[in-house]
């Protein structure tokens, strides 16, 4: 079962292509990607580890840190980098962890807990569970789960968006609406009542029906 949203991720020591972690401490008050991958050397992952590496820099600007998995050792996360940097113009630029005992995988409900074995002769579609994306607070709590199909590549530019809408939503009582985009209108969250609303939103709101009530995105 895949953490909800809501729960404290868990925390790991793992070994990565730049050291030794611990989860955490990683993070720190930092915001976090964890995603996953059931295998190296695999197309569609290719894909999407050049992509989020250029775009690295639309997730540094939201304090935002990017850490990878896949059950295959860190070693062969190297090799895989290299293809990665040759086939796709940019090498990983973030840490991936080698998970070659299942830890991580086992502790974030992507592989059930009696696997075991040589993670090297397990195929991609043994591990196909193992690709997940989970966005992390500073508050170590999950915000956001995203479970992709192995013939589909992830979308970062959504993801982004995404995590654009949590740290708004973090910081102002508000909620965005379907297809919102970074200074978009938001809605006013439900739990603000209309008294409380009016001393913080003194210019008013659009009301097209009494549970909706729209306003600029602060700032």
């Amino acid at each position: 079962m895949t953490l909800p949203i809501g729960a404290t991720a868990p925390d790991f020591e793992a070994e990565t292509t730049e050291g030794k972690i611990k989860f955490h401490d990683w993070i720190g008050n930092s915001w976090a990607l964890l995603f996953s991958h059931p295998k190296d050397f695999t197309p569609v992952c290719t894909t999407e580890l050049g992509a989020l590496a250029r775009l690295k820099p639309e997730f540094d600007k939201r304090g935002v840190k990017l850490m990878g998995l896949s059950v295959d050792p860190v070693d062969r996360h190297a090799k895989w980098s290299e293809d990665i940097k040759e086939t796709q113009g940019t090498a990983p630029n973030y840490p991936m962890i080698g998970d070659t005992d299942y830890n991580v995988s086992k502790l974030y409900g992507m592989l059930p807990a009696a696997i075991s074995g040589d993670p090297l002769v397990r195929t991609a579609a043994d591990n196909q569970t193992v690709r997940n994306v989970f966005v992390i607070g500073p508050d170590k709590k999950i915000k956001l789960v995203l479970v992709y199909p192995m013939t589909t590549g992830r979308n970062f530019q959504e993801i982004l968006r995404v995590i654009d809408s949590l740290q708004l939503t973090a910081k102002h009582r508000v909620a965005t609406p379907s297809d919102w985009k970074q200074g978009e209108d938001v809605i006013i969250a439900g739990s603000v009542s209309n008294d409380e609303a009016k001393t913080i939103y003194p210019q008013g709101w659009k009301e097209p029906k009494p549970y909706i009530r729209i306003v600029p995105q602060p700032k």
